[in-house]
């Protein structure tokens, strides 16, 4: 799918109408449409044929408070009727705002999104020119929602892939694949220079597997300072069994999805860089696969870290937090970042916390906090914030190592988890944990089988132009 842009609409060209819920009366000159029983319900649309064939598209996006989710009234169209298109469709935008504008352009190209490409005879994809018609200049927003779209598209496909052939190294190649085209610096940390760096425990959940772990740095600096503004480190953990502690069946071929938070990373450093934002930023991402085997590590071993710390294994199951606590050492000592988050599909305390609607948000910062639940909330990628009181540190007290990585208790999890990276951000003022695991990857309308939800790339994209005026 490509776009255009027009201040005229197109003759005979079929066209895409968003309404607002009982707008249709004061737009009903505009469209040719004398009579109509559409509502415009969020997410419903009806279709009219003109006197030269051409169709209407009236999409209902209901009323204001849907506007931080339009795009899925967009999509859902263009996802149900985009195979009775032709080569070209308009939708006219001049009662959108530039932010709806936005989420329009997003909405119409993660349409494009194909789920089954790995199948023998996978669908083709669509090739249709979008022409955007508004009387302002609009075409840099249309710009904007469609480069968005297409690497948040691009990271779906990440998590969506079989693990068999989404190894950590098949990771690093995308990394540096994405890094050579869109004009950013991509390093992959291979197995023995991992050793040599002190990434113990990143190296410890992985040394089961035939796929070894990797550590992926990739940097984008749009200024002349090498003082890096944000860092965001990724747990990439790309199949997981849970080690010895190994998971029940029931759901385990969806743990290729627990490289999510990894997805994130690598997605918004690829889309900083083409959107070519004022920021420098590092992403690392922490991969590994977390096999069962004779070389893996047991519950009861004590390793190390690249912090020095000590750690306990109660459970090999908490393994993304022990790769994070690595990457989360690293970045610091590394780039010593002015602010620091970590995204990743660690917990399901936090699904039971907060179902599907929100990310578990973690931190000491209250700006920090601020301005990321705002973004969340203007593009309905929420995240709400969970304490991080003094009482927990007791939960993960060890007698034979510094830390142990599982509090074993039924309650608190996603908390502990924070708790445990806590102890590797060396005090660090600016620090943020999103634990995703709830909101990356779930049941869709779009797919009969759990699949990537994209969630994220919308999230930090605003929080970076906004926190740091990018």
């Amino acid at each position: 799918m490509t776009f255009q842009y027009s201040k005229t609409k197109v003759q005979g060209c079929d066209i895409i109408i968003p309404c607002r819920k009982n707008q249709l009366l004061e737009i009903s000159d505009t469209v040719g449409i004398k009579q109509s029983n559409f509502e415009a319900d969020f997410g419903t649309f009806a279709t009219h044929y003109l006197s030269d064939q051409s169709k209407i598209y009236l999409l209902g996006i209901g009323v204001e408070k849907y506007s931080t989710k339009i795009e899925e009234a967009f999509r859902t169209l263009a996802f149900d009727t985009k195979k009775y298109w032709s080569d070209k469709i308009q939708v006219d935008v001049n009662h959108l705002s530039d932010a709806e504008i936005i989420k329009a352009a997003i909405g119409l190209k993660m349409a494009d999104y194909i789920i089954g490409k790995h199948k023998s005879e996978p669908n083709s994809e669509t090739n249709i020119t979008v022409v955007f018609v508004s009387d302002q200049d609009i075409e840099h927003l249309v710009e904007e929602g469609f480069e968005t779209a297409e690497t948040i598209n691009r990271i779906k496909a990440l998590v969506d892939a079989p693990p068999n052939l989404k190894t950590p190294e098949y990771l690093g190649q995308w990394a540096s694949n994405s890094a050579e085209k869109y004009n950013y610096s991509c390093k992959v940390i291979e197995e023995k220079e991992l050793e040599s760096l002190g990434f113990k425990a990143l190296l410890s959940v992985g040394q089961a597997s035939v796929n070894k772990p990797v550590a992926i740095i990739t940097e984008y600096k749009a200024k002349d300072s090498e003082a890096i503004d944000l860092a965001i480190v990724g747990k990439g953990i790309t199949f997981d069994s849970g080690g010895l502690s190994i998971k029940p069946s029931t759901n385990l071929h969806y743990m290729k999805s627990d490289m999510g938070g990894a997805s994130v990373v690598l997605g918004i450093v690829e889309l900083v860089a083409k959107l070519k934002l004022n920021v420098n930023i590092v992403g690392v991402v922490v991969s590994a696969e977390n096999a069962v085997g004779s070389n893996a590590y047991r519950p009861g071993d004590v390793i190390g870290s690249h912090s020095g710390k000590t750690i306990e294994i109660i459970d090999t199951d908490a393994e993304g937090r022990l790769a994070l606590a690595d990457g989360l050492s690293y970045v610091i000592d590394t780039y010593q970042p002015k602010n620091l988050i970590d995204v990743a599909t660690l917990t399901g305390s936090v699904v039971r916390t907060f179902g599907y609607s929100a990310a578990g948000l973690f931190t000491n910062s209250s700006e920090l906090a601020e301005t990321l639940r705002n973004a969340g909330n203007d593009v309905h990628e929420r995240v709400w914030q969970l304490p991080m009181y003094d009482d927990y540190e007791e939960d993960l007290h060890s007698d034979i190592a510094d830390i142990r990585n599982f509090s074993g208790k039924p309650i608190a999890g996603a908390i502990n988890a924070a708790m445990f990276l806590k102890a590797f951000t060396k005090d660090h003022q600016n620090w943020v944990h999103l634990d995703i695991a709830g909101v990356a990857f779930g049941s869709s309308k779009y797919a009969k089988m759990k699949c990537a939800s994209g969630y994220g790339i919308q999230l930090l994209a605003t929080f970076v132009k906004r926190y740091f005026k990018a």
